[in-house]
Parts: structure tokens; C-alpha cells; sequence
């Protein structure tokens, strides 16, 4: 049995969530597959009824369960509230508290939307990245941090600090996942002026020689990356990057993909993980439902995979929505040609998936 606990948070992540759940219960009800669901408040929504983003019992039920499936957080409602009490605060408590310290991030072309690229088709033609961020430690969660005044200047203060082992840990899941794929690894860094990242690049290569020699290890400045990835996105495999670097380059991978909400995201600890879109709250649409659910439901296949080792489950959606875009069925966020056959709502295009699901699952299951 899996349990998962469903955050849907701010903006559009209800529409979005909503989508993914009803795959799950066409899951428990068609497939029997036992899955226990359970729903809370996260975010600007939790601010606003309990005070604060992430409440002690909120907490406990995410420790409680197998993986958490979140929508977004944040929006212009809380923008200006203590730091401390914003929603992304909560969010990345979250991380911190359940030690989900590996995001994984997918940036796969689908054949059928490589004209929502900003880049020609001939660049971004067959590009399948996957970005392996460390997530619960670098200049995000370092100390000292302030925004003070001194000598009567204002003056803002973040930390970039990690130690060996923190590197060690993600580098090892990168290699691993490489190995599995095209066994490549590029490692981002800044090792020419910031002796942290020296440490970076010291410690990744130590992972390579000792334990994955089978596997190429390229390292690139992250300046230089950021071109590099525009320049030839087709070349690279598992981009290896620290918290900072690698939340900056995966949303540079999204405008290859055409829009954010097609990505999803799992963040990965040791016994628990945490799966989300990658698109933010996007409060100028919500409630509309015109959002795209596709980064929710790859992140609902991807919980399928690595928190309840269902392969085949997770190959099934990807499939059932490669399908939909294939029949040329679009949300307007990734109709920027403007050639869909059918321009769909939110809800209906959870729904063209499910039924995609519905007609090819005797191929899997």
C-alpha cells in the first residue's frame, strides 16, 4: 500500500492537482492498486487560515506518508509579508524537514511539440535532459543570513556552504541515474572563483574515479553551461548542479521543453519524496482553468516510480500523454504556433490523458 499526502497550495495548484488525483482513483478503482489518499493545506492558503505555511501537523502527516504530491506555492497576496512566514518558506522547510536533498527535473522533448521551442527544431530535436539538483543545502539554507542595517547601510548576507558529504550524496545519485541512461554526467560549478564550488568539483570527480568510471564526467562552468545547454541541448544527459546553479538551469530547460507546465519534478531523501510541477503558482490564471496539468501528472508518474517502484505505472502515463500530444490536443500555454486540433481546458486535458490511459493500459499492466 502507498500512502500520499496531496498538498495543493496557491494559484492554479487545486486545478492542476485536482487532474492528477483523478488518475489515481481511476488507478485504485480500475487497477486495484491500494493507495491511501489524504489532503491538506500547504502555503499561502495554510497563511492564511493557521498563520503560517507549513503547520506541525501538516509536517507529521507528510513524515507519515510514502511520498507528498504538491501543486504551488506562493502569489502577489503574500509577497510582502515577513520573510520568514512567506509560503516558499514553507516550502522549503519541507524539503529540509523530510531531507529530500536530490531533485530530479526532466527536460524531455516531446516529438509533437518541438515547435513550442523557443530554439529551431533542428537544435532541440531529441533532447531528453535530466537535471539532478541538490536541494537542501547551498546558499538557500546557509548561515549567517541577514537583511540588516550596518554602519547605516542596508546590507543583505546569504551563506554558500556545503560540506563534502552533502556533494558526495547527490553526486552519487546523478552518477547512478546516468548509468541507467546515455551515462553521462555534466557537473556545474563556479570552481575558478568560489572556493565552495572548488570543493564541488574535487569531490564530484572523487564519486567518478572511485565508484563510476564507466560513466563520462563533464564539468562546465555554469556560465558557460547556460550557453552551452541553448547552444547543443541534444548533447547533454544528467546535469549535475548544487541548489542555487541548478534551480536556475532547469527552469533555462524549460523554455526548450515551451513552457513550464510541462515539467515535473521529484525531490528524493532517503525514505520520503516530495513530487511537484515546475511552474509556479501562475496566479494571473488561476481559477480559470486553462492551466496545463501535464507537470502535475509526470510528477504523479514519476511518484509511481520511485516511491512505490511501479515502472510500468509511470511508463503508462508517459505514454498516454505522449499519445494526447501526438492526437495534437493542447492547453494554450503550449498552442504558441497556434496549429492544435483541439485547444483544451485544464480538466479536459486530465481527461483526453485519462482516457488515453483507459485504451493502451493492457500494454502495461
Amino acid at each position: 500500500m502507498g500512502k500520499i499526502l496531496i498538498l495543493p497550495g496557491d494559484g492554479i495548484g487545486k486545478e492542476i492537482t485536482g487532474e492528477s488525483l483523478k488518475i489515481i482513483n481511476y488507478f485504485k478503482e480500475n487497477i486495484n492498486i491500494d493507495i491511501e489518499i489524504e489532503k491538506d493545506l500547504f502555503g499561502g492558503v495554510s497563511i492564511d487560515k493557521n498563520g503560517e505555511p507549513l503547520t506541525r501537523s501538516v509536517l507529521d502527516k507528510a513524515m507519515d506518508s510514502d511520498a507528498v504530491l504538491l501543486g504551488a506555492v506562493g502569489g502577489p497576496k503574500w509577497e510582502n509579508i515577513d520573510h520568514n512566514l512567506k509560503p516558499e518558506k514553507g516550502l522549503l522547510m519541507l524539503r529540509k524537514e523530510l531531507e529530500t536533498f536530490a531533485n530530479l527535473r526532466p527536460g524531455k522533448v516531446f516529438q509533437a511539440l518541438i515547435d513550442a521551442s523557443s530554439l529551431k527544431k533542428e537544435v532541440v530535436k531529441n533532447t531528453d535532459i535530466l537535471v539532478v539538483r541538490e536541494l537542501t543545502g547551498g546558499i538557500y539554507f546557509g548561515e549567517p543570513r541577514y537583511l540588516k542595517k550596518i554602519n547605516e547601510k542596508k546590507v543583505g548576507v546569504n551563506t554558500l556552504v556545503y560540506d563534502e558529504d552533502e556533494i558526495r550524496r547527490v553526486a552519487q545519485v546523478a552518477f547512478e541515474i546516468a548509468r541507467k541512461r546515455k551515462k553521462k554526467v555534466t557537473s556545474l560549478d563556479k570552481a575558478n572563483v568560489l572556493e565552495v564550488m572548488q570543493l564541488w568539483r574535487d569531490v564530484v570527480s572523487e564519486v567518478h574515479e572511485t565508484k563510476f568510471k564507466d560513466v563520462e564526467l563533464e564539468h562546465l562552468y555554469i556560465d558557460n553551461a547556460a550557453m552551452q545547454i541553448i547552444k547543443r541541448p541534444s548533447t547533454f544527459d544528467v546535469i549535475l548542479a548544487g541548489n542555487l546553479f541548478g534551480d536556475i538551469i532547469s527552469d533555462e530547460i524549460a523554455e526548450l521543453i515551451g513552457s513550464l507546465g510541462m515539467l515535473p519534478s521529484a525531490s528524493l531523501g532517503v525514505n520520503k519524496a516530495i513530487y511537484e510541477p515546475a511552474g509556479g503558482s501562475a496566479p494571473d490564471i488561476a481559477g480559470q482553468n486553462t492551466a496545463n496539468p501535464i507537470g502535475s501528472i509526470m510528477s504523479l508518474a514519476m511518484l509511481f516510480k520511485y516511491s512505490l517502484n511501479l515502472d510500468n505505472i509511470h511508463d503508462l502515463i508517459e505514454t498516454s500523454i505522449s499519445i494526447t500530444l501526438d492526437d495534437g490536443i493542447r492547453t494554450n500555454d503550449i498552442n504558441k504556433d497556434g496549429k492544435a486540433k483541439m485547444v483544451v481546458s485544464c480538466n479536459q486535458m486530465g481527461d483526453e490523458i485519462l482516457k488515453k490511459i483507459d485504451e493502451i493500459k493492457s500494454k502495461f499492466i
